[in-house]
């Protein structure tokens, strides 16, 4: 089989000595951006980890937890170092797209007037997505997908980067809605946030005593957002084999299968974009590591974060307690390593 000339030019990439030399820059950097967020945030690492690796994926993380772990805070965390500009929406019953894109509003004697919503930002956190109806979610699809909004007439391009955290409580059902399976397939990630160790715990009493403010944790710029778009534009550069590609084809492939142990617990499986998404993702843990090549090891540590929202369980599964993690599991356990 003759190898394409993208092929050649991406294979060509590895034994590239300058752009090896920028990923140990970027990577150097991911670290003291990772240090620097510890001066505020204790433990976490792995959330903080696959934020990091969403951004420079450049796409959006849904992060479940209850309340009190500090999701909005991390994220709020990172946007500081990062050099970004942050905005939260609270979403509640009564919000409306507008409310998120903005408007256009009529003066008298001055005519219209576009009022920019806060989407307009680098990071946008969107707290608690589910309190808000589908057609309120709904209002950030073309802003995740297109890194655009629509308002009024008007189509208007969003800062870059443009990176979305949403956010979800999974303990109480009243008056929450779920979220429309179109908008969920649109984050690269869904993030499962735990509690803190006790001794995590214990640091986390003492940096708190005095109900400290953000200010007072004087977290530094580390990068700008051009630092992360010239990230986002390597990442794309990192080498990924043949075999992987087959070996990412197999695991997506895997949960639309009707064969296999566990098959008969799954409704819908992994789409498209889930190969895609763990393509990108597989590149960037590979970046993060200061490689310009994936192994499978990427590819299996990236997995659940990228398969768990997108495989649809029946009500068998819930009735048997499996869940869709333990599926992935049997699913990296069954496909043939490269």
């Amino acid at each position: 089989m003759i190898n394409s000339p993208k092929r050649d030019e991406q294979k060509s990439v590895v034994e590239d000595k300058a752009f090896n030399n920028k990923i140990k820059t970027c990577s150097d950097k991911i670290l003291l951006l990772k240090k620097e967020m510890s001066k505020a945030v204790v433990g976490q690492e792995t959330i903080i980890n696959a934020l990091i690796r969403a951004l420079i994926c450049n796409g959006h993380v849904l992060v479940e937890g209850v309340p009190g772990v500090a999701k909005t805070f991390v994220i709020k965390c990172l946007g500081t170092v990062s050099g970004c500009e942050v905005k939260r929406v609270q979403f509640t019953v009564d919000l409306l797209p507008t409310d998120i894109t903005g408007q256009t509003i009529y003066h008298q004697g001055k005519g219209f007037e576009l009022v920019k919503g806060p989407v307009f930002a680098n990071f946008l956190i969107a707290d608690e997505i589910n309190r808000s109806p589908p057609k309120t979610q709904s209002a950030l699809l073309e802003a995740m997908q297109e890194k655009q909004v629509t308002v009024g007439k008007e189509t208007l391009d969003l800062p870059k980067p443009f990176f979305v955290m949403a956010t979800q409580n999974p303990l109480e059902q009243a008056g929450v809605y779920t979220l429309p399976e179109a908008q969920v397939d649109r984050f690269i990630f869904k993030l499962i946030m735990g509690y803190p160790t006790k001794e995590q715990e214990r640091t986390i009493l003492r940096q708190n005593t005095d109900l400290s403010s953000f200010d007072n944790f004087d977290l530094k710029k580390i990068v700008s957002p051009k630092d992360i778009l010239e990230m986002q534009e390597l990442v794309k550069k990192v080498y990924i084999s043949k075999e992987i590609e087959e070996y990412i084809i197999n695991i997506v492939a895997l949960t639309r299968s009707k064969q296999g142990r566990l098959a008969k617990y799954i409704d819908w499986g992994a789409s498209p974009r889930a190969s895609i998404s763990l393509f990108s993702a597989a590149r960037a843990e590979a970046f993060m590591n200061s490689r310009s090549f994936v192994i499978p090891q990427d590819v299996k540590k990236v997995a659940h974060d990228v398969l768990r929202h997108r495989i649809l369980l029946n009500y068998e599964a819930e009735a048997d307690n499996i869940t869709s993690d333990a599926l992935i599991e049997e699913i990296l356990n069954e496909i043939q390593v490269p």
